[in-house]
């Protein structure tokens, strides 16, 4: 049975189906967001030489402000509770201000709902269609903001979907 990869535009994901006949034709809709235009992708194994899916593309930030943001994160996170979102809406608005990386309108309300003392599982009931949908993460760019999620490799679904 031949499994084809496509990609997902929209989600940023691949998605693999497989079917019981050759079909190179055949373009599903997208298993997440139903999207009916998926692009069908050259499997990995099929490709020799490859690089890494993430590439050496320039994302437009200061690597080592970025690495620091990060290394401070992971000490910070050791020490908030997770019972006050509290500390958690302030660690991610930090990181935010010291790595460059601008957060989404969606991220930026449910950090606001969360820093206001929110439950965050009630932020992310009330908001989960919002925060799939959109860019959680921006860059400041020359022309406008980059959109930092479509400059990463893809998810990968690793469910097998019937063709």
């Amino acid at each position: 049975m031949p499994i084809y990869e496509f990609y997902c535009r929209d989600c940023h994901t691949i998605f693999n189906f497989y079917s019981k006949t050759i079909n190179t034709r055949k373009v599903p809709a997208c298993p997440r967001c139903e999207n009916a235009r998926l692009t069908r992708q050259v499997s990995l194994f099929a490709v020799t030489g490859r690089a890494d899916a993430g590439g050496d593309e320039d994302l437009g930030l200061d690597e080592s402000k970025m690495e620091k943001a990060i290394e401070w994160m992971a000490r910070q996170s050791g020490h908030i509770s997770e019972d006050d979102p509290r500390q958690a809406a302030r660690l991610m608005r930090q990181f935010s201000d010291m790595s460059g990386v601008e957060l989404g309108p969606g991220m930026q309300e449910a950090l606001s709902r969360m820093a206001a003392g929110e439950d965050p599982e009630q932020v992310e009931a009330a908001m989960g269609d919002t925060l799939e949908q959109e860019e959680p993460f921006l860059i400041p760019g020359r022309k406008g903001v980059k959109r930092l999620r479509r400059q990463l490799p893809p998810d990968k679904d690793e469910t097998l979907y019937e063709l």
